[in-house]
């Protein structure tokens, strides 16, 4: 197998107000890609791409092969992605284990964590959630198995300003939360956040707040509960929740179909100033919520529109009103990435939208001839040089993939990918804006 990492980079300037609360955005510019490199080496859907303190870049992404027990891969680049080097992550006996959803965070004083899930591709089910974490840029890994649970599925980290590490999942029987106050030598089983749902997404925010976004759907796709729609808040680090409803009123079908619209990431982001941020698709249109009170109210505009559906979104936020957001829209040959950086002047203001023009998305499903989203989000983060990074996969190759449908039955027909037919020239490309 042959794969590549590929790092962009852009510049922007935008100012404009408009009405408060559901009016689009009237002032927009544009993000330039500015720089782009690759890295061709192992196949890694669905990245994540994280920066060190200390400047380093790291990447990962999941193989999507049969075996949940597989060591999964990790890249770092100390050049700001020129070249890169997959790390020794450790061996599947000392628990670096996973051929599924992945996520990294770096706490304030260097820690790196490393969040990997075990998928057993013949029964459709979730076999466990691992963490690992390092002190040394990636050198040496301590592993934790933190669930080994039937239907473990979609788990998130996130690292609080006083070093308090989050990681949340979910099991199809709610959403289960653990948290570290020493940089991940020990973990603390919390309280269930709710007793259904899915982990659709996680946020910590500048004073220690954590939101978790609820969704109906869990178990990898096993369970839909239509009615368990929430964002989960809390003010004292997990210890109690609050849950209010999201800011939009969205119809869940359970359907995984590619030509249907997919919900499963939802993001939630908090900004500097800590007003809390949510990122959702009603069909043609991107939404932006935002929260002033914890979740407890809503303000919100439409800050993208297409001729075809908008979908897969992903957000993070950084100091006051400063967002930055991606997504996908259109389906088979009009398939495409989209990146914005989003800015509130402050609070008052509606916001301002500057997007790049969209992405050519060039992974490829099942027979090689319907382009695919390679996950359901592509990644964004804000570099320390003030530009943005964006990882995508890119995947040329005839895909084989099975259809397993659980006793359940719930599980519909997807074609998510498992194993090459020919070596897939995989290109995980990082963008700079």
């Amino acid at each position: 197998m042959r794969s590549s990492h590929h790092l962009l980079l852009a510049s922007l300037g935008a100012a404009g107000i408009c009405g408060l609360g559901v009016r689009a955005v009237v002032a927009q510019s544009k993000l330039t890609v500015v720089d782009s490199v690759s890295h061709l080496q192992a196949l890694a859907r669905e990245p994540m791409v994280v920066e060190h303190p200390r400047g380093a870049l790291f990447v990962s992404g999941y193989e999507a092969g049969m075996d949940p027990m597989a060591v999964p891969n990790l890249w770092r680049s100390d050049d700001g992605g020129a070249s890169w080097q997959r790390l020794d992550v450790g061996t599947a006996a000392d628990g670096a284990a996973g051929n599924s959803c992945v996520d990294l965070a770096v706490g304030p004083d260097g820690t790196l964590y490393f969040l990997t899930m075990g998928f057993d591709r013949n029964t459709a089910e979730g076999t466990h959630i691992a963490v690992g974490v390092s002190r040394d840029l990636g050198s040496t890994w301590d592993w934790t198995y933190l669930s080994r649970d039937r239907f473990d599925d979609r788990p998130w980290v996130s690292v609080a300003p006083d070093g308090t590490v989050h990681v949340v999942w979910n099991d199809g029987s709610g959403v289960s939360h653990v948290v570290s106050s020493d940089a991940g030598r020990a973990w603390t089983e919390m309280e269930r956040i709710h007793e259904l749902g899915g982990s659709s997404h996680l946020a910590v925010g500048p004073a220690g707040e954590v939101a978790v976004r609820i969704t109906p759907a869990s178990a990898s796709g096993n369970r839909l509960d239509p009615e368990t729609d929430y964002i989960a808040v809390s003010a004292d680090a997990g210890v109690t929740w609050t849950r209010y409803a999201p800011p939009e009123d969205l119809t869940w079908s359970g359907t995984f179909h590619p030509d249907s619209l997919i919900r499963w990431v939802e993001p939630v982001a908090w900004d500097g100033a800590g007003r809390l941020y949510h990122l959702w698709s009603e069909g043609r249109e991107l939404w932006l919520g935002r929260s002033s009170d914890r979740g407890e109210t809503w303000e919100r505009w439409e800050i993208a529109r297409d001729n075809d559906r908008v979908m897969f979104p992903y957000l993070v936020a950084r100091r006051e009103g400063e967002l930055a957001a991606t997504w996908y829209s259109g389906r088979g040959e009009g398939l495409r990435g989209n990146v914005a950086r989003i800015q509130f002047a402050d609070a008052a203001a509606a916001p301002a939208v500057a997007r790049s023009d969209p992405l050519t998305v060039n992974a490829w499903q099942r027979t090689g001839n319907r382009r695919d989203t390679g996950g359901e989000y592509f990644p964004v983060m804000f570099l320390s040089d003030g530009a943005l990074g964006v990882a995508t996969t890119v995947q040329n190759a005839r895909i084989r993939c099975p259809h397993p449908v659980p006793a359940s039955g719930a599980r519909p027909d997807w074609p998510w990918p498992t194993l090459a037919d020919r070596g897939p020239l995989l290109q995980l490309l990082v963008c700079r804006f």
